[in-house]
C-alpha cells in the first residue's frame, strides 16, 4: 500500500490526486492515475486498484461513493464535471516498480522527461528491473529500434514522464490465464481487455452561482 508512484500529475489533476489518494488508501485501494478531459463537458477520470492489481465493478462503486462527498467538501474542481472511476485495464499505465515487475516480458511505450541519447520515446519488451529506490531502472529490448540503433536501452523509472503497456495478443492471453488461475483461487481480477475509462461512472454536477447560499447537487 505504501509503494510510491514514480510519475505524478501536475496542475489541477495533482490537486485532485492529493485529495483522492488518502481516501483510496483508507478503503484499501491505491491511486493509479488522475486524468482530466473535456469528454461529456468535463470528466475527471480516476484510475484505482487494490495492491494486487485487481479492481472489480463493486470496487469502483465503493471508490465513487467514498470520493464524491470528499471532493464536494474539498472542492478542487471549478465548475461542473463528471466523476468516472475505472480500473487500470490490461493496457495499463505503469506507475510503480511493482507494475513493471508484473509486466516483465510484455511490450510497453515509455516517454522520458528528458532525452536519453537522442530520443524521449521508446517502445519495446520489458526485460528486467534493476537497482533500488530512486535509481531503479527498466531494461527494454526495443521493438522500434532502427537497424543502426542499439536494440537494448536502460531507462530510469524516476525519469519517466509516462509508461503504458501495449495491448497485444500475448498480453490478453496472459491476463486470461491470470483470471483463470484467480478463479480457481476464488479471487476476482480484471481480465477484460479494456481501452479507456468506463468501469463505473456517474454524473456529478455543481449548480450555477446564486445570490443565496448555493448548495451542490448530489447524484
Amino acid at each position: 500500500m505504501d509503494e510510491k508512484r514514480f510519475t505524478s500529475e501536475t496542475g489541477l489533476a495533482a490537486r485532485i490526486a492529493a485529495v483522492s489518494a488518502p481516501v483510496l488508501a483508507d478503503f484499501g485501494f491505491r491511486l493509479v492515475r488522475v486524468k482530466l478531459s473535456a469528454q461529456a463537458g468535463a470528466t475527471v477520470q480516476i484510475m484505482a486498484e487494490r495492491p494486487d492489481g485487481s479492481m472489480s465493478v463493486e470496487d469502483c462503486e465503493i471508490v465513487s461513493q467514498a470520493l464524491s462527498p470528499v471532493l464536494d467538501v474539498e472542492d478542487p474542481i471549478p465548475g461542473g464535471y463528471r466523476l468516472e472511476i475505472s480500473s487500470p485495464g490490461i493496457d495499463r499505465p505503469l506507475v510503480r516498480a511493482s507494475d513493471f515487475l508484473r509486466a516483465l516480458g510484455h511490450e510497453a511505450k515509455i516517454e522520458m522527461v528528458a532525452p536519453v541519447g537522442s530520443r524521449k520515446r521508446f517502445r519495446g519488451l520489458i526485460e528486467s528491473l534493476e537497482g533500488e529506490g530512486a535509481e531503479m531502472q527498466a531494461k527494454l529490448r526495443r521493438t522500434d529500434a532502427k537497424p543502426d540503433e542499439n536494440p537494448e536501452v536502460t531507462l530510469r523509472l524516476a525519469d519517466m514522464a509516462e509508461a503504458k503497456l501495449i495491448l497485444t495478443e500475448e498480453l490478453i492471453r496472459a491476463a486470461l490465464r491470470a483470471a483463470k488461475h484467480a478463479e480457481t483461487e476464488g479471487v476476482e481480477v480484471d481480465a477484460a481487455p479494456r481501452r479507456g475509462p468506463g468501469r463505473f461512472a456517474g454524473p456529478k454536477r455543481k449548480p450555477a452561482a446564486k445570490t443565496s447560499a448555493p448548495k451542490k447537487a448530489k447524484s
